[in-house]
């Protein structure tokens, strides 16, 4: 873990793309897209069908290594509305498990705006918590401080001698943009116009190293 300060509280960094909240004993992961393979499966491209089983396996990981009681994920939980309907094997159960022994909040986004409710735990537009707002899409125009995901964030830094891609935070003065949880997502490079018009400047990437926490100026 690494540890940051936002808006008066502290987190720690996990695994790279998680965000753990002592205060709550809650795990914030944003964007995991399960079922994204087999959305891509029903046009004939046909990728492996692991990335729903691989990303939950993870995230039960982390909950139980951190102690989390509470998963809030910050939306595009679904690569479509129908992503439930289309998981098979043994991310079925698993899933089920963890909205039935965690309060689970799934915060929509634009890829899954109308979740169906058996998918399990808290599904709602967006999320206060003691003055944070949590959401899909970072509001340019919101004051207060600011949870979002959606733009799956990654930085190219030099180390070594030799450039590498890695998942990033974004953080300006108010907002905290999250990296991609989900196994099969792309990204969007933090200095891209879009990122600096969602949260403002000047902004910082965040990159966890172990137990540190590195920041790049963007």
């Amino acid at each position: 873990m690494a540890a940051i300060s936002f808006a008066g509280f502290e987190f720690q960094l996990v695994d790279k793309t998680a965000l753990f909240w002592p205060n709550h004993n809650a795990l914030i992961v944003a964007d995991l897209h399960l079922e994204k393979a087999s959305w891509f499966a029903k046009s004939g491209q046909m990728l492996p069908p692991h990335d729903s089983i691989a990303t939950l396996q993870r995230l039960e990981k982390l909950a139980a290594s951190t102690g989390a009681n509470n998963i809030w994920c910050l939306g595009d939980n679904f690569h479509d509305d129908q992503g439930i309907d289309r998981m098979v094997g043994d991310a079925v159960p698993l899933l089920q498990n963890m909205t039935r022994r965690l309060n689970w909040v799934w915060i929509t986004g634009n890829h899954d705006e109308m979740m169906p409710a058996h998918v399990g735990g808290t599904i709602c537009d967006e999320l206060s918590v003691d003055g944070i707002v949590l959401r899909h899409r970072a509001d340019p125009l919101e004051l207060r401080p600011e949870f979002s995901g959606h733009f799956h964030p990654k930085i190219t830094v030099s180390s070594r001698g030799r450039r590498v891609t890695r998942r990033c935070f974004v953080a300006s003065d108010t907002k905290l943009l999250f990296p991609a949880f989900g196994s099969f997502t792309g990204g969007l490079a933090a200095q891209h116009p879009e990122i600096q018009a969602a949260i403002g400047a000047p902004a910082t990437a965040i990159i966890q190293s172990g137990n540190r926490a590195l920041r790049f100026a963007i």
